[in-house]
């Protein structure tokens, strides 16, 4: 095995929710005896299970797995956290073999192993304070159209169900006076490996039908129980979240249980969409079917 770094291969599976990408993932590291790399900021949380597709226990037995369960919801772990882990855990996955996979529907997270960042500024703690009180007395909707003047950029790209985004984009523009998005277009980070990077789509049809049955069996599987065990820690950031937050929104009775699932299946719709339209913005990436991909084709 050549021990020369410009060799490795990282294999970089993206994809919006729902699509099939732990599946295609897992035989590709069957295929190359190799590990897997979660790239998607929900299941990071070992406190949420059903609620964000995590890979069954018979998955996980198939490919070696990291980041999942990995952390607490009341642990602060940030992309640029999971940047310097990722990337030293690549390394020590390297040393033992020529490739490794990524594979994830969080596209910040992505670029941070593939390409890294722009070093943020910080924001003024007053800043982030008075944000933070104005999300917990006027709620989500107020973020989502101050960032949309700020930054429409951004606004176009970022989880607008995720306040811990929206607040961090926002603290740096009021510190700054500079959008968020401005800081994310630095010269790409050099690698010391190459990224294959592979997209899995389906028809917008059949995708929506699968995530409208994927909600279907969380309910089934016990997701409204899993989410009222967490309402004692609904405030941490890694709660406010599709599938957990609609369902916080039932138990405070704000609305029926059936409307709640509804709008659970039509948010991961659209987020499913923010993810598409992040992804195709990157030229490197190849897209395919889940069902008709060749993966002799990519090793």
């Amino acid at each position: 095995m050549s021990t020369n770094p410009k060799t490795k291969t990282l294999i970089v599976i993206v994809g919006p929710t729902a699509v099939g990408k732990t599946a295609v993932a897992i035989e590709l590291a069957k295929k190359l005896n190799t590990e897997i790399i979660s790239a998607d900021s929900r299941q990071f949380y070992r406190e949420m299970t059903i609620g964000t597709a995590k890979p069954t226990t018979d998955e996980l037995k198939q490919a070696k797995h990291h980041f999942i369960d990995s952390h607490s919801i009341k642990d602060s772990f940030s992309v640029g956290d999971f940047e310097e882990q990722g990337l030293a855990l690549l390394d020590d996955i390297f040393k033992k073999q020529d490739t490794a996979i990524l594979v994830g529907g969080s596209g910040l997270y992505i670029k941070a192993i593939c390409e890294g960042f722009d070093k943020l500024p910080s924001a003024s703690p007053e800043v982030r304070d008075n944000l933070n009180l104005e999300f917990k007395t006027n709620g989500i909707v107020p973020l989502q159209e101050k960032l949309k003047v700020a930054d429409p950029v951004y606004y176009s790209q970022v989880d607008l169900n995720n306040p811990q985004r929206l607040i961090r984009a926002l603290e740096v523009f009021e510190t700054t006076g500079v959008p968020f998005s401005s800081y994310r277009k630095s010269t790409v980070n050099i690698r010391p490996f190459r990224c294959i990077k592979i997209g899995l789509n389906l028809p917008r049809e059949e995708l929506y039908q699968r995530i409208n049955q994927r909600v279907d069996v969380m309910v089934k599987d016990g997701l409204v129980e899993e989410v009222k065990s967490l309402l004692p820690y609904r405030h941490f950031n890694a709660l406010n979240t599709v599938g957990y937050s609609e369902l916080f929104d039932y138990f405070d009775g704000k609305t029926d249980l059936h409307s709640a699932i509804e709008l659970i299946k039509q948010n991961t719709r659209r987020f499913a969409k923010r993810q598409l339209t992040w992804f195709k913005k990157d030229k490197e990436i190849e897209w395919y079917n889940p069902f008709d991909i060749d993966l002799n084709s990519i090793i």
